[in-house]
């Protein structure tokens, strides 16, 4: 399994997308998405998506350099189409039509319809907290990605459809970056592309059968994600309906749709909050940074080292992978090396 340094693998992934005809400063911004969700432990979000987006550059369902075309703007409000670019780009463009917006009227809405694989959605929230903003997204699979059948159903109907609410502390902020299932896809992806199993009750086959083999997500005949929840997964197949009927129809894009035929990308919901036009920034600030010591403080069961809140296992994993480097499990190495190859980029 090669370990490579962050620096190393953004200029690998730059290249790679370079030489597709990515514009620069979009192959930056891609590039710097991907190695830094594989910094904080989200290899599924990583680099293993590289060969996946430049397949989709070339089959032309990804535009690189497409504009962010404006559907509709009001004081308090940007819906956008994206036209297929490339989705870390897209999304950063909104975000940057929102802030002025967030700044002037306190609450500012974003939607994209058209949008390219955002990748993770924590990097946005992350992006709205050095801002001193609060923050609520979520996407759908723009019609697309049917992995999760509703409880007592033997068929898919929904994608995994993540949610993602952030927030400042005094400190670092607190990020809740989640599938409305059991895991993302991108988990299982990774898993079928090392030729893994995955654990016991995530997967069930065609037929309802409980499996460990993530090939039931991507070869005939198909199987399901289970929503989270465990015995109450009713719960996260709600919250991941109501997300895809949100994030769908708001965008003016695609809920889940049984002739959507390919999953280049998403629809996205974005709300952005300024903390300091409610109960103001420095009691907010105080209130939450008070509530991350009181539970972090909880005593702990026998065998816990520590309490954990949301946020912590991803610095845990930035820390530790800034100084090891970044671990590529070997069959995705490959399929970037042939990636590298076939574009003719020196390793």
């Amino acid at each position: 399994m090669p370990t490579i340094a962050a620096d190393i693998l953004i200029r690998l992934s730059r290249s790679l997308f370079e030489s597709a005809k990515v514009p620069p400063a979009e192959a930056e911004v891609v590039a710097g998405s991907l190695v830094e969700s594989n910094l904080r432990g989200h290899d599924s979000h990583g680099v293993l998506r590289l060969p996946q987006y430049l397949q989709l550059i070339r089959e032309g369902k990804l535009v690189p350099g497409a504009p962010l075309t404006i559907v509709d703007e009001s004081p308090a409000l940007v819906a956008a189409d994206g036209g297929w670019g490339l989705g870390q780009v897209q999304v950063h463009r909104l975000i940057d039509l929102l802030i002025p917006k967030v700044r002037t009227v306190g609450v500012s809405v974003g939607t994209l319809r058209r949008c390219g694989h955002t990748g993770r959605v924590g990097e946005y929230a992350e992006r709205a907290a050095r801002e001193r903003l609060a923050f609520i997204g979520a996407v759908n699979i723009h019609g697309a990605g049917n992995r999760v059948a509703p409880p007592g159903g033997a068929a898919p109907r929904l994608s995994t459809n993540p949610l993602c609410i952030g927030s400042p502390t005094a400190s670092d902020p607190i990020i809740l970056d989640m599938a409305t299932t059991v895991c993302a896809e991108g988990k299982i992806r990774s898993a079928f592309q090392k030729h893994e199993r995955v654990p016991e009750g995530w997967l069930v086959d065609a037929i309802g059968k409980p499996t460990t083999d993530p090939a039931v997500l991507y070869e005939q005949p198909m199987g399901t994600i289970l929503p989270m929840g465990g015995v109450a997964a009713y719960k996260g197949f709600g919250l991941g309906f109501m997300i895809d009927a949100l994030a769908g129809g708001l965008s003016g894009g695609m809920c889940s749709h049984p002739d959507v035929k390919f999953a280049a990308g998403n629809c996205v919901l974005f709300i952005l909050i300024d903390i300091s036009r409610f109960g103001g920034a420095d009691h907010f600030i105080q209130e939450v940074s008070r509530l991350c010591d009181y539970v972090r403080g909880c005593p702990r069961a026998d065998g816990v080292d520590a309490i954990q809140i949301p946020g912590d296992p991803e610095r845990q994993a930035l820390s530790r992978r800034r100084s090891e480097g970044i671990p590529i499990p070997e069959p995705i190495w490959r399929r970037i090396v042939e990636c590298a190859d076939f574009a003719g980029v020196s390793l």
